[in-house]
């Protein structure tokens, strides 16, 4: 039976894209799904596929597998080159998705994710400006140690799905992320699974007001691409 991958809205839903693009750039087949935030509330039309109500998730048969993490933890029990070969590789790379998966939290407040614009971004906090250099850091890190051009790497593997949306909110806002990070985030942006989501979120309709907010709060729209 083929994995069926449910995930939200393009534009938006950063949390689906991590598992869409991983499973699209290592060849893996799934059925896709797009449940749309088609209401001011969705918890409850969500909540009859998804136990945490919330996108992503993955249903493979019986088994339902909740959470961009628990979905990539579950592919690289069944499909190799989820993470890196290399032990040294590997162990960064596990190390620097956990980090984004319970971090950041001034990034995804103050930039969020809202791929069919260009902002000119509000001043950062503190917080911001702190995650902000964390990202440039780890980045540089990853790329100086692993020979590049992926993080942790010659090929794409998991880090690179779960910081996809983080060179999306690059783009969007202008954020100094320094030499090394913007070449990955160019090599990210051109790789033709990403081009293919960024293609269907600009193509989208779909307005959610809350996220439309949130964008208002981060700064103004200079221009907007979406359809």
């Amino acid at each position: 039976m083929a994995y069926t991958l449910v995930t939200a809205n393009r534009n938006y839903s950063s949390w689906s894209l991590r598992p869409w693009l991983l499973m699209k750039a290592l060849g893996i087949g799934f059925v896709d799904r797009i449940e749309p935030f088609a209401a001011v509330e969705n918890y409850e039309a969500f909540s009859a596929f998804s136990p945490t109500g919330q996108v992503p998730v993955l249903l493979d048969g019986e088994p339902t597998v909740w959470d961009s993490l628990g979905i990539t933890l579950y592919l690289a029990e069944r499909h190799p080159g989820v993470w890196p070969e290399d032990e040294a590789a590997r162990a960064w790379a596990m190390c620097a998705v956990a980090e984004m998966h319970g971090g950041f939290g001034a990034l995804r407040a103050e930039r969020t994710m809202n791929i069919g614009v260009r902002v000119e971004a509000k001043p950062p906090s503190p917080r911001l400006e702190r995650d902000v250099a964390r990202l440039a850091e780890l980045w540089a890190e990853g790329l100086s140690r692993f020979d590049g051009p992926w993080l942790a790497g010659e090929r794409f593997s998991a880090v690179d799905a779960f910081y996809a949306p983080v060179a999306f909110r690059v783009q969007t806002y202008g954020i100094d992320v320094g030499a090394a990070g913007a070449a990955w985030v160019e090599t990210l942006l051109s790789h033709p699974a990403v081009k293919n989501w960024e293609a269907q979120a600009l193509a989208e309709t779909w307005r959610d007001p809350d996220h439309e907010i949130e964008l208002a709060e981060c700064g103004g729209v200079t221009q907007d691409f979406r359809a």
